[in-house]
C-alpha cells in the first residue's frame, strides 16, 4: 500500500494518516499479519513528525487494529481470533432469551404474546428449513442494504441476510434485540470494535470491502479533461477514497478533494463538471448547479472474504444444526 497525505486536503495530517491505515486494513489494502514501516520510516515517507507516527500507532494500537511485536516492528492485527472464536452453547442460548424477554419488555410485549411470536416464528422456521441467520452491520441504510444483498446472493438460500446500521441498534430496543439474536454479525474492520460493544450475544466478524463494479466503471468512463470533485462525509476517509478515485481514474489530471464542512465547498462544487460522493455524503446533490453529474463511491463485500471468513461459518452452523436435528431425532 502506498502511504502519502495530500496536504492540498482541508484535513489535519495526523488524521489524513490515521484514516489512511484505517481504511485501507477495512478496504483489503493491508492485509492482517502485513508489517507496517517503522515510524521513523513512514514519517520520511510521508514528511510528518515521527511524533504524529507514534499517536497514530498508539491510537491504532488502542482500537486493535494493529499490534506491536517487540524486536520485529507493528503489524496488522490478524483478526483470525475474534472470527473463529467457539460459541459456549448453553450460556450464549440463555443470554440471547434474555436480551429477547429485555427487548419484549422495552417495546411492551407481555411475556404470554412473547411465547407466541417464538412460537409462530418456530413453525416458520420449521416450515422453510434451518437457515443461518445473518446481521450486516453498516453506517447507512442505503449503503448496508446493497451490501446485504450482495452477501446473500453470494452465500445462497441457506442463509438470510439482514442489513442493520450502528445508529439503529443504538436507539431502537428491537433493532439490538435482532443484531443480539441472529447467528453472525458482520461488519467493517474498523468498526469491529465497536459493534462488538453493542452486540454482544452474537459473534461479530469483519470482512474487507472494495470499490462496487459500478465505481469502478463509472470511475473509468470519466472524461480525462473533466474537473472531478471528491466528496466524503468523515475527513479520515476522504484520502483513500481520493488515492481509489486516482487508481482507477488515471486520466483524470484535474481532482480535489473535500468533506461536507469544507469552507470554500460552495465554491468548488461551482466550479466542478463531475462529483463522486462517498456513501453518506449524498446532502451534496442538494448543492449542486444543473449539468453537474455526480454518482456515489459506493463499496461492496469482497468475494475473496466472503470466501475466506463467512462460507466456513455458515458451513460450520449448518453442520451444527444438522447434528441437533439428529439428535433430536
Amino acid at each position: 500500500m502506498e502511504f502519502s497525505v495530500d496536504r492540498d486536503l482541508p484535513v489535519p495530517l495526523r488524521t489524513q494518516l490515521q484514516g489512511l491505515i484505517e481504511y485501507g486494513i477495512a478496504c483489503g489494502e493491508l492485509v492482517p499479519g502485513e508489517l507496517l514501516p517503522s515510524v521513523r520510516e513512514l514519517a520520511e515517507r510521508v514528511g510528518v513528525a515521527p511524533m504524529t507516527v507514534s499517536q497514530v500507532y498508539g491510537d491504532l494500537k488502542a482500537s486493535g487494529m494493529i499490534e506491536t511485536r517487540p524486536g520485529s516492528g507493528s503489524f496488522v492485527t490478524g483478526s483470525g481470533r475474534a472470527r473463529l472464536a467457539a460459541r459456549p452453547e448453553a450460556m450464549e442460548l440463555h443470554r440471547r432469551i434474555d436480551a429477547l424477554i429485555d427487548a419484549g419488555i422495552a417495546a411492551g410485549i407481555r411475556p404470554a404474546e412473547l411465547v407466541s411470536l417464538v412460537s409462530a416464528r418456530a413453525f416458520y422456521r420449521d416450515s422453510i428449513g434451518a437457515r443461518t441467520r445473518i446481521v450486516m452491520i453498516g453506517l447507512f441504510t442505503d449503503a448496508t442494504a446493497s451490501y446485504s444483498r450482495f452477501i446473500a446472493a453470494r452465500l445462497g438460500n441457506s442463509v438470510t441476510v439482514e442489513p442493520l446500521t450502528i445508529s439503529a441498534i443504538e436507539r431502537d430496543p428491537a433493532a439490538r434485540a435482532r443484531a443480539n439474536s441472529a447467528d453472525l454479525a458482520v461488519t467493517f474492520v474498523n468498526r469491529q470494535r465497536e459493534v462488538m460493544s453493542l452486540v454482544t450475544n452474537t459473534k461479530v466478524v469483519s470482512i474487507s470491502f472494495i470499490p462496487s463494479e459500478e465505481t469502478r466503471k463509472a470511475l473509468a468512463a470519466l472524461d480525462s479533461l473533466a474537473r472531478v470533485a471528491v466528496i466524503s462525509r468523515f475527513p479520515d476517509f476522504l484520502p483513500i477514497m481520493k488515492a481509489g478515485v486516482q487508481r482507477f481514474a488515471p486520466h483524470v489530471e484535474h481532482l480535489t478533494g473535500a468533506t461536507l464542512e469544507t469552507p470554500d465547498l460552495e465554491e468548488l462544487l461551482g466550479a466542478s463538471d463531475v462529483v463522486v460522493f462517498a456513501s453518506g455524503a449524498e446532502d451534496v446533490l442538494a448543492r449542486l448547479q444543473a449539468g453537474v453529474a455526480a454518482f456515489e463511491y459506493r463499496h461492496a463485500p469482497d468475494t475473496a472474504e466472503i470466501e475466506r471468513v463467512l462460507v466456513p461459518l455458515v458451513k460450520a452452523a449448518g453442520d451444527n444444526t444438522t447434528d441437533q436435528e439428529r439428535k433430536a431425532s
